[in-house]
Parts: structure tokens; sequence; C-alpha cells
């Protein structure tokens, strides 16, 4: 059946960069997901995508990057199968954002551990246009749903770090805080969105009542609200050879430690125990002389000198 062609949406005027880059998800159930897969692979080995693609039972999940056309393709070959509701983002990326292209088949497109419900239940959205107005509000608790490593990059001015190193530790975490948290009113974000849809599912199961989360995430934040009437601070971490991105989803400056994966600032890229590499302030003291002398010769085999 021909699929309706389908409008491209807003990007933000960047420079002419050849990659474009969609970040897209949505909780439908695929009638055969390892027959979506194959298809997807077979697609995106054609068009030249790069980047991943997560499909479960649940939906689908990812962020790829190819031409214009590459990515329209894309959309079209997945709304004819079914994904007409795509919460879907794009940016742009002046080099190749990814190594190559992957469909993962998985339990969850997003992992979770816990068994939730955010096709038929979860917190109320609320637009980026509105979100300052909520951070604002002091009878709102803001959580942010992420990685601490991507918290470190940047975040909303008084919002709630829980310190995760996985999304997986978030309902123990909430267990932990449950007693602080209740009879308020509580608000989550995340980078896209899709870690939000699960959080505020178990919120509501868990016997919350006032739930919000900000629609398409920090990302649709970024991209729609002003700077100057920002109350985002830093960078926000993206999943790709960007590491991160600012206002209107330009490229920031943050570079990747690539001993420990930590998003780097330029000033900490200025640190002494800064190592291109090899080595940051942040872990410089955990890696062994050995360990050191590896990632220098990784660092020459792979990008000479």
């Amino acid at each position: 059946m021909p699929v309706p062609p389908l409008p491209s949406p807003s990007v933000p005027a960047l420079s002419a960069a050849p990659w474009v880059v969609a970040a897209l998800y949505e909780f439908r159930a695929p009638e055969d997901p390892a027959a979506l897969r194959g298809d997807l692979a077979a697609l995106g080995a054609r068009l030249g995508l790069c980047g991943t693609l997560i499909v479960a039972p649940e939906g689908i999940n990812g962020t790829v990057a190819g031409s214009r056309a590459a990515i329209d393709e894309l959309r079209a070959a997945l709304r004819a199968a079914g994904f007409a509701r795509l919460e879907y983002k794009e940016s742009e990326a002046a080099e190749r954002p990814f190594k190559r292209f992957k469909v993962r088949l998985k339990a969850e497109i997003v992992t979770l551990g816990v068994p939730v419900t955010p096709r038929e239940r979860v917190g109320t959205y609320v637009e980026a246009e509105d979100w300052n107005a909520l951070l604002a509000d002091p009878d709102v608790v803001v959580v942010d749903t992420r990685n601490r490593y991507e918290v470190k990059a940047g975040t909303f001015q008084g919002a709630l770090d829980p310190e995760l190193d996985s999304f997986r530790e978030f309902p123990a975490w909430l267990d932990a805080h449950a007693g602080e948290l209740a009879g308020k009113r509580v608000a989550m974000f995340c980078t896209g969105g899709i870690r939000c849809e699960k959080s505020t599912s178990l919120l509501l199961e868990r016997g919350f009542t006032d739930v919000l989360h900000l629609r398409g995430g920090i990302l649709k934040y970024l991209e729609q609200v002003p700077e100057e009437h920002s109350r985002w601070e830093g960078e926000c971490f993206v999943f790709d050879g960007r590491v991160a991105v600012g206002h209107g989803l330009r490229e920031g400056e943050a570079i990747m430690c690539h001993s420990c994966g930590w998003p780097l600032t330029p000033q900490e890229q200025a640190h002494p125990e800064y190592e291109e590499g090899v080595s940051c302030e942040h872990c410089a003291g955990r890696t062994t002389a050995a360990q050191k002398a590896a990632f220098r010769e990784r660092q020459r085999q792979v990008y000479g000198g």
C-alpha cells in the first residue's frame, strides 16, 4: 500500500550539514518484532544509515542518521509498519555521528526492569513552552531520570538528581524516596521523553496521582525555547559522536573521555590530568600505568601520532 509522504519537521538552521539525525520512539506492539528487525536492518543497509534502532514487543526506539532522503524513507517505512504516532525529533551533525548501523531485538525498548504499562497509563504531558512555569513552582519536585554522566553535562535549574548509573536503578531509587515524594506533584524529564513514559507509568502504579513529564524531553525544549528564556544549564548529552548539543540543537563543546565515558567541558579538557584518549580528571587516578599505556597505543593506532 502506498505510503503518503510525510512533512519533514523543522530543523534548526545550522550549517549545510550532510547528516540528518533522527531520534524516535513509539510504544506500539509490532505484529512480528523479529521480522520487523530484519526488514529494518536490510533497509538501513540499503540507505546507508548509521546509528541504532531497538525493536521490542512494546515498540521501537532509536537514534539514526543519514541523508535527508534516507531519513525520509525510513520514516515512511515505519509509518507503513504501523508506527504512525512516533515521538520524533531531528537535528544535524557535521560529521558521521555513528560508526555503524544496528537493529537490535530486545525485551524492552528502554530497560526499566519492572513491568509498566506506558501505552495505557502515563503522566500528564507538559509542553516545552510550559515547562519553565513548572520549574518555578515551589510545590513541584522536578526529577532528572537520566544517568549521572548525562546529568553532569547539563540539567535544569533546581532539578533533583537521583544519581543513577543506569535507568534500571530508578525503581529502587523510587522505593527509597517514595516517602519524601508522597503527596507532592512530581515532574520528570529525560533526553527525548522515552524514559519518562516508563518512570511516570511506574509512579502512577505505585499510587502517585499528580505526575507530569516534559513532552519530547530536553531535546524538544532546547529546540523550541529561546536561549534567553531558558532554564537549562550546560549541554545535553546525546548518544552519538556529537557528545552533547545546546540550544537550537547546535553541536556542543563537550567531548567524551574515551577512558571513562564522561562528557568533558572545555575547562575539564584544559585540566592537567586530561590526555586525549587516555584519561581525564575523573578517571586518571583509577587506571594503572599499564592501562594508560594501552590507551595511548590505541590512540596512536586509531588517530596516528
